[in-house]
C-alpha cells in the first residue's frame, strides 16, 4: 500500500494533470530555473583554459545538486503522506511534456494549413534550430514529425524510466542531464569542449530510452515496417539515440526523414531515414498524436506495474 500511494499514485496524478493542462508557458517550471542555473554558471566558467574539466565539473555539480534536492526534500516529507504525494505528483507533472509536445506540433500543421507557408515556417522555427525560410509545406511537417518523435523520448519516455529507477529525484535529475544538452552540448567553438562532457551525459542517459520508445512505437501501431526501420536505420542518424524513435516513426508513416537542412548558414547533410520521399499531409498529425498518448499511456502502466512488482519482493 505504500509503494501505491507514495510512488504510483503521484505519477498517475502527474500524468493526469499533464494531460489536462501540458506545460502553460506563463507558469513557473524547474526547467526554466535549470536553465538559469546553467547560463549562469557558463557565463562564470565557460572562459580561459581547461574548459573541459570546468564543463565538467559544472555538470556534475548540477546534476548532483538536483537530485539531492528532491532527495532531501522527499526524505522530509516522508512523514506527511498527503504533502508527499502532492510534492511528487507536481513535479512529475513538470517532468513529462507530452501534451505540450502535442500542442507544438499541432500549432505548427495549423498555421501552415490556416496561415499558409510564411506562417508554417515562422511558427516551426519556434521549435527546431534549422532554418525554417525555404521549407516546403512537406518539409515542414517532415520536421514536425522528426522533432515529435525525438521529444518523444526525451520529453516523455526518459522521465518515466528515470522515475522507475530513481523516483523523483532521478527524474529530475534526467531533467538537468537534458538541458545542459541542450543549452551547451553543441560542437561549436564556444561550446565543443565545455559542453562536450554534457552532451556525452546526455548519450548515455538516452541510451535505453530511445530504445524503448521505439518499441513501444511497435507495440502500440503494430507496424511491422516501423521494426524494419528501426533496424536498418537506428544507427544512421549522427545522434546514438535519436534515430530509433525517428525511424520508428518514418515506418509507421511510411515516409522519408533526413536529407540536407541548412543550421546557422551552413547546410548539414544528414543521412536519410526511411524509403518513401512523400508529401506529409496535415490530416496525419492525428496519427502521431495516437502514437504519443499511446506510447506515453503505456509506459506509464508498465512504471506502475514495475513499482507494484518490485514492492512485493
Amino acid at each position: 500500500m505504500e509503494v501505491t500511494v507514495k510512488f504510483v499514485l503521484p505519477l498517475l496524478l502527474g500524468y493526469l494533470a499533464d494531460l489536462l493542462l501540458g506545460d502553460p508557458r506563463s507558469w513557473p517550471h524547474p526547467v526554466k530555473l535549470f536553465g538559469r542555473l546553467i547560463q549562469y554558471g557558463t557565463q562564470w566558467m565557460n572562459r580561459g583554459k581547461a574548459r573541459f574539466m570546468r564543463g565538467t565539473a559544472l555538470t556534475i555539480t548540477l546534476c548532483a545538486a538536483a537530485f539531492a534536492f528532491f532527495f532531501c526534500i522527499q526524505q522530509w516529507l516522508w512523514q506527511w503522506p498527503v504533502a508527499w504525494v502532492l510534492f511528487t505528483a507536481v513535479f512529475v507533472f513538470f517532468g513529462l511534456a507530452n501534451r505540450s509536445l502535442l500542442q507544438e506540433g499541432k500549432e505548427v500543421f495549423d498555421a501552415l494549413e490556416h496561415g499558409g507557408l510564411e506562417a508554417g515556417r515562422s511558427r516551426l522555427s519556434w521549435i527546431v534550430g534549422r532554418d525554417t525560410s525555404q521549407l516546403s509545406p512537406s518539409r515542414i511537417r517532415i520536421a514536425v514529425m522528426e522533432s515529435m518523435s525525438e521529444n518523444l523520448s526525451d520529453g516523455v519516455i526518459a522521465p518515466l524510466f528515470f522515475y522507475a529507477v530513481l523516483g523523483l529525484p532521478g527524474m529530475m535529475l534526467y531533467k538537468m542531464i537534458n538541458t545542459l544538452d541542450s543549452m551547451i552540448g553543441y560542437k561549436n567553438e564556444q561550446y565543443l569542449y565545455f559542453g562536450r562532457f554534457a552532451a556525452r551525459l546526455d548519450d548515455v542517459a538516452n541510451f535505453i530510452p530511445a530504445r524503448l520508445t521505439a518499441l513501444l512505437m511497435v507495440l502500440v501501431t503494430g507496424s511491422g515496417r516501423a521494426w524494419q526501420y528501426i533496424l536498418k536505420y537506428g544507427r544512421a542518424h549522427a545522434s546514438p539515440n535519436s534515430g530509433y524513435p525517428e525511424a520508428a516513426m518514418a515506418g509507421i508513416l511510411n515516409c522519408r526523414f533526413g536529407g540536407p537542412n541548412t543550421y546557422h548558414g551552413k547546410v548539414v547533410e544528414k543521412p536519410y531515414i526511411g524509403e518513401h520521399d512523400r508529401d506529409i499531409q496535415h490530416q496525419e498529425f492525428n496519427k502521431a498524436k495516437y502514437v504519443n498518448h499511446a506510447v506515453t499511456a503505456v509506459m506509464i502502466g508498465l512504471v506502475s506495474l514495475t513499482l507494484l512488482l518490485l514492492s512485493e519482493l
